[in-house]
């Protein structure tokens, strides 16, 4: 792969508390940034991204690492194994969590690709920008706060912290063969469409910009692109 760098601005936290962003690289070159780190509210960070890198950035919420725990269940949602610092390998985070997703050079096919997901469902507000004038995907609508209570994810004091999908709800009964989660007899786009995933709704009204299942490019709005050669740097901003 080429030395050459894109540049992530990460506007770590917007929102008006703490989070714990998170981050796994699953294809290409890791960054040299931790994979998990604390963010006071309304503060920043800004590191570089290999160019070649795939992987995924999301946000922790409720998190407490006091006890010395490796286990997911550190954080109320978003957890990962591995603490505070999520493994590289397994580290992808618990459901229900929103997604920045990108796959730079997607595979040299000359773009960046990258989006915003609800596939693991929605914890956080989340918008993707670039400073080169591709288009900018976004969830900022507060899915949780419209989330259906067989999905709803309750802090301590009963506020809807994260908002699962039908798939990590467990809906259907059986996870290996579900339309809700496009898997067994149901793994393609033509046997999975958006009309067999219950709740979809809920998701694509709210943020028609990302994805609101595994197959959702059929809409239109939830996988982007923008030309390699433009070396974009994108800012990812929470809430």
């Amino acid at each position: 792969p080429s030395s050459l760098l894109s540049k992530l601005f990460h506007k770590d936290n917007g929102c008006p508390f703490t989070i714990w962003p998170a981050m796994f690289t699953s294809g290409g070159t890791a960054p040299s940034y931790p994979t998990g780190w604390e963010a006071k509210k309304y503060t920043s960070v800004k590191f570089a991204l290999p160019n070649d890198w795939n992987g995924r950035i999301w946000g922790r919420r409720e998190c407490d690492f006091s006890s010395g725990s490796t286990l997911p269940s550190t954080c109320l949602t978003g957890g990962c194994n591995g603490g505070l610092l999520c493994a590289t390998a397994g580290g992808t985070g618990v459901p229900p969590a929103t997604l920045g997703e990108w796959n730079l050079q997607g595979g040299d096919t000359g773009s960046d690709w990258f989006d915003v997901s609800n596939v693991d469902g929605s914890n956080l507000p989340m918008r993707i920008d670039n400073d080169a004038g591709c288009p900018v995907p976004e969830c900022y609508k507060d899915i949780n706060a419209v989330c259906p209570a067989e999905l709803s994810v309750y802090d301590t004091n009963g506020y809807v912290i994260g908002c699962k999908t039908a798939c990590s709800a467990n809906l259907s009964g059986d996870p290996s063969n579900s339309p809700n989660c496009c898997s067994g007899s149901y793994d393609t786009p033509e046997t999975c469409p958006s009309s067999g995933v219950e709740y979809y709704s809920v998701f694509n009204k709210a943020c028609p910009d990302a994805y609101a299942y595994a197959y959702d490019e059929s809409s239109g709005s939830a996988l982007w692109t923008c030309p390699s050669s433009k070396q974009a740097s994108y800012t990812l901003t929470f809430c």
